[in-house]
């Protein structure tokens, strides 16, 4: 079997930004918001180019009360580092992630468990913003080391054509993308979670410490 050539996100995502620019637009973007740390980057970097809404779905965190705590911390960084960026807050609907999961609680980090959390978030985030009349959505959990940018941008490839919203490819842990997200949630004082939201990540973070 011939091997695929690996691709580039980031480069995709240059010659998105290339053709914007050039063309004097300022296209809206939905970006689904996985965690303040992660968006912080994410925001720095794009509201360059785009009016931006933060969409925050992830019903697979858990307990309430972390997802509680996270999507405050989004809106506090927005607040604090970019106020024109604009905030819109899915439903929060565990039962669904679980329906998802069954099956799956001992899939490891990155596997189909990860798989399909992100096809639910990326669709509802296409859902969305087709909805919203956007002109692109797309998502920061590429920023991770701990997550799968082919795979996130493959669903988003797929998710574009289901819903006719182009999807931005990027990778955005790229050019020191995530060592920057450290930096600026050192700076606001971003809560950093050390697990990845689900029940099922957390219980296999501590089998391993």
């Amino acid at each position: 079997m011939t091997q695929q050539p690996k691709i580039n996100y980031q480069l995709m995502l240059d010659e998105t930004l290339r053709k914007i620019t050039a063309e004097n637009l300022r296209p809206r973007l939905l970006l689904h918001s996985c965690c303040a740390p992660c968006s912080s980057y994410v925001l720095e970097y794009l509201t360059q180019y785009f009016d931006i809404t933060v969409f925050y779905y992830n019903p697979n965190i858990s307990p309430e009360s972390e997802y509680l705590y996270r999507v405050a911390e989004v809106k506090r960084l927005i607040a604090e580092f970019c106020p024109s960026v604009h905030f819109l807050e899915g439903r929060y609907e565990p039962e669904r992630f679980y329906r998802m999961a069954k099956g799956l609680e001992n899939a490891p980090e990155r596997g189909e468990r990860c798989i399909r959390c992100y096809r639910m978030r990326l669709e509802e985030s296409a859902a969305a913003a087709q909805k919203g009349g956007f002109d692109y959505f797309t998502t920061t959990l590429s920023i991770s080391p701990q997550k799968d940018s082919g795979a996130l941008n493959a669903i988003g490839k797929d998710t574009s054509q289901q819903y006719g919203i182009p999807y931005l490819f990027s990778d955005f842990k790229k050019r020191g993308g995530y060592k920057r997200s450290i930096e600026l949630s050192t700076q606001f004082h971003l809560y950093r979670q050390n697990f990845c939201g689900c029940v099922f990540s957390k219980q296999q973070r501590q089998a391993s410490t």
